[in-house]
């Protein structure tokens, strides 16, 4: 899974460029946290983990008509490209990385930590091993260029892009 501050900056990006399709901002942000706010991440990302996220089961369940499944929505594209699309390798030097590029993120997006997961987001110094600051920022802009209901119609007609997943190399 892409880190908190990764999933908000990419609300926040997607809210600036397509103001018109969110109207509730809290229930956007409530349904942008909430797949990785569980202990089963399997579940709430319809697949056998987050990074094997299945857009196409979450859109047979559920509609992106309200803020919070478009929220819950963006929060699946953006773990399907971060997986697939966006991240090279796997080391769980990751999760230091999330916490070293958080405060630099959160500043530059404008991120508002929800009351409710600041006890998980947390913040280091140093220097990355496996994300650099630039191509996170630009992660986050090419991600948020997308229109949700855009990729909804691309997964329905079976684009490959939505579809395929790879497996990561480890280091």
């Amino acid at each position: 899974m892409a880190g908190y501050i990764i999933h908000l900056a990419v609300a926040e990006a997607y809210i600036r460029k397509h103001s018109e399709d969110i109207k509730d901002y809290n229930k956007f942000i409530e349904g942008v946290i909430f797949p990785d706010s569980v202990s089963d991440k399997s579940i709430t990302h319809y697949g056998e983990k987050s990074s094997k996220v299945n857009l196409n089961l979450f859109l047979e369940k559920n509609d992106i008509t309200d803020d919070y499944n478009k929220g819950y929505f963006l929060h699946l594209v953006t773990d399907y490209i971060f997986y697939n699309k966006f991240l090279e390798c796997f080391s769980s030097d990751i999760y230091n990385d999330y916490d070293i590029l958080n405060k630099k993120l959160e500043k530059k997006y404008r991120v508002k930590v929800p009351e409710k997961i600041k006890g998980k987001v947390f913040y280091k110094e140093g220097k990355t091993k496996i994300l650099q600051l630039e191509n996170v920022e630009e992660f986050i802009e090419n991600v948020s260029d997308y229109k949700l209901s855009n990729v909804k119609q691309s997964i329905l007609e079976n684009n490959k892009y939505w579809l395929e997943h790879r497996n990561l190399r480890k280091i």
